[in-house]
């Protein structure tokens, strides 16, 4: 039987119009107009815990999910039975486009720390989309961000060193926490090394050999799961080698 996650019993009002993150999310560059519309439709948010599931591979597809607060991975099953790390979502962009294309969710989507999604249905916002271009458009920019993305991980993938993986894996996961907020030179790493390694298709053994070296270097400063940038360009510098 499949985990349900852990949801608040009371369903509350959620706003578009008066969230913090409306600018990383859907509603980014909506009129006023268009966000009282997109108001009816975001009605529930649901609290997954620590571990659990939003939604697994095989479920039926029927809404979208904004991160609110907290952080994602998503993975799917392998043949030898290990769970292959797809992507991590954090505030402010989306989880579950990948049961668009059949209706049925093709990945696990697991919590890593306690966290908080809003749910928007699906069939609704279609019919919303329909009624205004401007929400239609930005769906569409959100899904070609997706698109991108993929394009960058399988680029890490197919062409970069372990040492290059890494750095761009850090300078990615910085600039989007700086767009929303936070310090842009110091993390918490919310996903364990192994998760990293299985996202960029190294070991667990290199992932944290590959730490260690970058702190020698002078371009981390590591304590665990706390990162500090101290040289950002080198960091840039890596990837930037790679990609010539």
């Amino acid at each position: 039987m499949t985990e349900m996650p852990s949801v608040k019993p009371e369903a509350f009002k959620v706003a578009c119009s008066s969230c913090n993150l409306r600018e990383l999310c859907l509603p980014v560059g909506l009129a006023r107009a268009d966000l009282d519309k997109l108001d009816t439709l975001v009605a529930t948010r649901r609290t997954v815990s620590r571990g659990d599931t939003l939604f697994r591979s095989g479920d039926i597809f029927q809404s979208l999910y904004a991160v609110r607060t907290g952080f994602f991975k998503t993975c799917v099953s392998s043949e030898d039975g290990r769970d292959q790390v797809t992507g991590f979502q954090m505030a402010g962009e989306l989880l579950g486009l990948d049961g668009i294309s059949n209706d049925r969710h093709s990945c696990d989507a697991v919590a890593l720390e306690d966290s908080q999604v809003c749910v928007i249905p699906y069939d609704q916002l279609e019919d919303l989309s329909r009624e205004f271009t401007d929400l239609q458009h930005q769906f569409h920019k959100i899904m070609s961000r997706e698109i991108v993305r993929d394009h960058g991980v399988m680029l890490l993938l197919g062409s970069m060193r372990a040492e290059e993986r890494l750095a761009a894996f850090l300078l990615n996961l910085t600039q989007r926490l700086q767009a929303r907020g936070f310090s842009a030179s110091s993390l918490i790493l919310r996903m364990t090394r192994e998760e990293i390694g299985s996202y960029l298709g190294l070991k667990l053994e290199t992932v944290s050999r590959t730490f260690s070296k970058f702190q020698d270097d002078g371009l981390l400063e590591v304590k665990q799961r706390h990162i500090r940038i101290l040289d950002q360009p080198g960091l840039q510098l890596l990837v930037n080698g790679a990609a010539c």
